[in-house]
């Protein structure tokens, strides 16, 4: 299946994802200001990442229920949702206070990520075709794009006070140009029909190991690349919001091949010379002497972060039924977005003890343990 056409029949999962990309590219971008806002420092920082953890939590166990309970208006208001949230951060007067806006933004965006990622699956499960890279692909390029924007809004003078609402119409738009409030039809395989509407627990355990080790080292380096350019390596107020600008383009093109490569290899295969690159990408980062020495490893590490989850999501999609479908992605993202704030807490606390250095060493380590869950994981379909 060619890109444009999985893009045609994802089109709202894919911009509601793109919305997604607006909030949390946004938010990267910014990180060295509102940390400088709320006075925080860098084990404060973290603490108030870790605060979204729990939202997405709370968010992610009801996913299910809330997406049965609304129908064909779940993904179009969980959307809508994610332009709120950009505002939130406008609140905080203090590192709690930031903690506080993040737990909520962080329930509101799990919420429209949980909801596209599993109307992208029953759609795959539908055509038969693996959809999700592209779909993944859409938010890379919407979180490149705008932390590209911010960074030139920083080197402006502009703060958060000046782009967060600006980010928020723009989600907004993006958001109205995917409304569809349709509800899929039911499949009616018998086969299908007959499997348990409970997940097996090893599909989602091993599932949510590798989304758990890969949003460690995605988001992990979106939170802290910037600070990691203008703090260890002295680049000027601006400079290191394109670190996590060429994080989102790379990943961008390297989700956009996977949707090729995906059907040609198998998406087991793709994870695992991903994890591969992914971690040598980390180590890059923790020893570059250089801001572009930075930017390369950012690169190599966005390339092999790119297709992880969009292909994990594929997988678990595979291995269930249609029916458990949705309780196995919401299952294994409660666990993967642990990884997903966890990965800048751990971050905060590393550098507080040691250097940022140290920290990307570990995000190095952890990715590593894609390789054997993935391996385990391929032996069940």
């Amino acid at each position: 299946m060619s890109v444009l056409e999985a893009a045609r029949i994802t089109r709202a999962p894919m911009l509601t994802l793109a919305a997604v990309g607006i909030h949390w590219g946004g938010l990267a971008s910014l990180m060295p200001d509102l940390k400088a806002m709320v006075s925080a420092s860098d084990a404060e920082l973290g603490g108030a990442l870790l605060a979204p953890a729990v939202g997405s939590m709370i968010t992610m166990g009801l996913a299910p229920r809330i997406g049965r309970a609304l129908g064909g208006w779940a993904l179009p208001l969980a959307g809508l949702g994610i332009a709120l949230a950009l505002f939130l951060p406008l609140f905080a007067a203090s590192p709690l206070g930031l903690g506080i806006a993040l737990f909520f933004a962080g329930g509101a965006v799990a919420l429209a990520d949980m909801t596209a990622n599993v109307r992208i699956a029953q759609l795959e499960a539908r055509a038969g075709k693996h959809l999700q890279s592209v779909n993944h692909a859409v938010f890379s390029l919407f979180f490149g794009l705008t932390a590209f924007g911010v960074a030139f809004a920083r080197q402006a003078g502009y703060g958060p006070g000046d782009v967060l609402p600006v980010l928020s119409v723009f989600a907004l738009v993006v958001v109205l140009f995917g409304w569809d409030r349709s509800v899929l039809p039911p499949v009616d395989d018998p086969e299908d029909a007959a499997r348990a509407s409970t997940p097996p627990w090893a599909v989602v355990v091993l599932g949510g190991l590798i989304l758990f080790a890969g949003f460690i080292g995605e988001n992990a380096t979106e939170a802290w690349s910037a600070l990691h350019i203008e703090r260890t390596l002295g680049g000027a107020p601006g400079e290191g919001s394109f670190g996590p600008a060429t994080l989102g383009f790379v990943m961008f093109l390297g989700r956009l091949a996977g949707q090729v490569v995906a059907s040609a290899a198998g998406e087991a295969r793709l994870i695992l010379g991903s994890a591969v690159l992914g971690s040598i990408g980390a180590v890059i980062i923790a020893t570059a002497p250089t801001q572009g020495v930075v930017i390369l490893g950012v690169a190599v590490l966005g390339l092999g972060m790119a297709v992880i989850v969009p292909a994990t999501n594929s997988i678990i999609g595979r291995l269930v039924s249609d029916a458990a479908r949705p309780a196995a992605i919401s299952r294994t993202w409660m666990a993967g977005l642990l990884g997903f704030f966890i990965g800048p807490s751990m971050m905060g606390g590393l550098a507080e003890i040691w250097n940022l250095r140290v920290s990307f060493g570990a995000v190095a380590v952890i990715v590593a343990l894609i390789i054997p869950a993935v391996l385990a994981l391929s032996r069940r379909g």
